[in-house]
């Protein structure tokens, strides 16, 4: 046997960064999947716990846990670090704000407006904050994650013949 024969290919598998289009879509399910859960969850506290407590506690915890999900499935950036969820946080925090500041403006601009007419602004506000928050996140969160886990997990297979069959090999 020669070595073209021992050696029949080589491939080099490193964790592909999925593009922006499936980035954005994976972060929709799993944020809005996530503000589905935390809605369950508060009507479930706020039977045992006063609403501002029950609120602060899902909202912690449902921050949490999407920052995760987003940074392992929306970005592909493996498990977040401590910084990504203080960075995650804040840009929560920057998003309440945000829809807080729209519901107050409105109320300033009409004293009693309609049911429809709060919703409309609350989610149009609530989409331009997600939307901010995901680029805030793609690139300046979990940006650079994605160099390191890409580096750390690349692995290269090696498809080698030996005695007919071939046998993928392994090494990081």
């Amino acid at each position: 046997m020669n070595n073209r024969s021992r050696v029949a290919e080589q491939d080099t598998n490193q964790p592909s960064t999925p593009g922006t289009v499936a980035s954005f879509a994976r972060f929709v399910v799993f944020g809005g999947g996530t503000g589905l859960a935390s809605s369950a969850a508060l009507v479930a506290l706020s039977g045992h716990l006063s609403i501002a407590v029950a609120n602060a506690i899902v909202t912690v915890a449902g921050t949490i846990l999407a920052t995760e999900l987003h940074s392992r499935f929306a970005f592909r950036a493996g498990r977040a670090n401590l910084k990504a969820h203080f960075q995650a946080g804040g840009s929560a925090a920057v998003a309440y704000l945000f829809t807080t500041a729209a519901m107050l403006g409105l109320h300033a601009v009409q004293a009693a407006p309609s049911i429809m007419v709060e919703q409309g602004t609350y989610l149009a506000a609530s989409g331009v904050a997600g939307l901010a928050r995901f680029v805030f996140l793609r690139l300046a969160v979990f940006a650079g994650s994605k160099a390191a886990v890409g580096s750390a997990a690349t692995v290269t297979a090696t498809r080698v013949r030996v005695l007919g069959r071939d046998a993928v090999v392994a090494a990081a």
